[in-house]
């Protein structure tokens, strides 16, 4: 069974975390919708007052603190959502998600700190709407040396 917009909601609610999506460091939008797909521009661990959260996994951040990072960088994706859809009666599913690592070369753990994105889709739209397919890596930076880098496709209903 799927869930309602408004066990979304609650849900979210329950996160602690407000919905507010941050502001594009580039020349692009956060979301894209095309057709029955919305797109979701790579966004990064940014707290609402705009702190970054920095440094490279295996030496200055630990697997647990990057699990974290990327579950503020879900928050942001679905704060994302929220905000290009107006509400979440459109939503459908987690399609793909693509997580980046700002790791160490010798680091082979980025799924565990993907799993931060993951764990929290999977616990806002449960087992059916929450599951999606994933890839994640590392990488030898990100912009202004964020920790994690997440970017997601979602299925929605046409207007």
């Amino acid at each position: 069974m799927l869930i309602t917009p408004i066990e979304i909601s609650e849900r979210l609610a329950g996160t602690g975390i407000p919905l507010a999506p941050p502001t594009p460091i580039g020349t692009f939008a956060n979301a894209l919708l095309v057709d029955n797909l919305l797109y979701i521009s790579g966004q990064g661990p940014v707290e609402l007052d705009g702190s970054l959260h920095t440094g490279k996994v295996g030496r200055d951040v630990s697997v647990e603190e990057a699990y974290a990072h990327a579950r503020l960088v879900g928050m942001n994706i679905l704060s994302a959502v929220h905000a290009e859809l107006g509400g979440w009666t459109r939503f459908r599913r987690v399609v793909k998600v693509l997580g980046m690592v700002n790791a160490i070369d010798t680091f082979c753990d980025h799924p565990a700190v993907i799993n931060g994105c993951s764990d929290l889709f999977m616990e806002v739209f449960g087992p059916v709407a929450g599951r999606h397919a994933r890839s994640s890596f590392g990488v030898a930076s990100l912009p202004r040396q964020i920790t994690v880098e997440v970017e997601a496709v979602f299925l929605v209903h046409p207007e």
